[in-house]
């Protein structure tokens, strides 16, 4: 912190003495800063983008699933480049309503995608339950993804 308010104060005192020198280096450091910070944000979007081209889709499946395991997750990469990690947690609400009822704790499980899909791939996995709130069964919520965090092969 101290470093960097150091750096300030000296920029503006050179700024204020030697202006004809210090404007267009500092124009030239704004106008790098400005193509790192396009570049970041174009990643940023480009990313947020494929991970909204993936179809997840979570269901509480016992009858389908091991009984340690009954949320059934259907994955569909919709990219045009393979998948190589997927991270998200996973939030359960009753119908109709806007409360997690999902105790995300820190003891709850991390839930993670298959290793590598390929484009247009599919990928089906059965998952543990995450903890629930007391008093609320699963086969009476809806379950979803959430914060998907994700990474995609270039």
């Amino acid at each position: 912190m101290f470093i960097g308010v150091l750096l300030i104060i000296t920029w503006l005192i050179l700024l204020l003495r030697y202006p004809a020198k210090a404007v267009p280096v500092s124009l030239a450091a704004a106008c790098g800063l400005a193509l790192v910070a396009g570049w970041v944000v174009w990643l940023d979007n480009r990313e947020a983008q494929q991970l909204a081209r993936l179809e997840l889709r979570l269901t509480y499946a016992p009858e389908h699933c091991p009984a340690d395991r009954p949320l059934q997750v259907k994955l569909n990469n919709g990219n045009k480049v393979p998948l190589t990690e997927l991270r998200w947690r996973v939030a359960a609400y009753a119908p109709g309503d806007t409360v997690n009822l999902a105790d995300n704790q820190y003891s709850a499980p991390r839930y993670r995608g298959p290793g590598e899909l390929q484009a247009g791939a599919s990928w089906q996995d059965c998952l543990p339950l995450p903890p629930l709130r007391p008093g609320y069964r699963p086969q009476t919520l809806e379950f979803r993804a959430e914060r998907l965090q994700g990474s995609f092969s270039r």
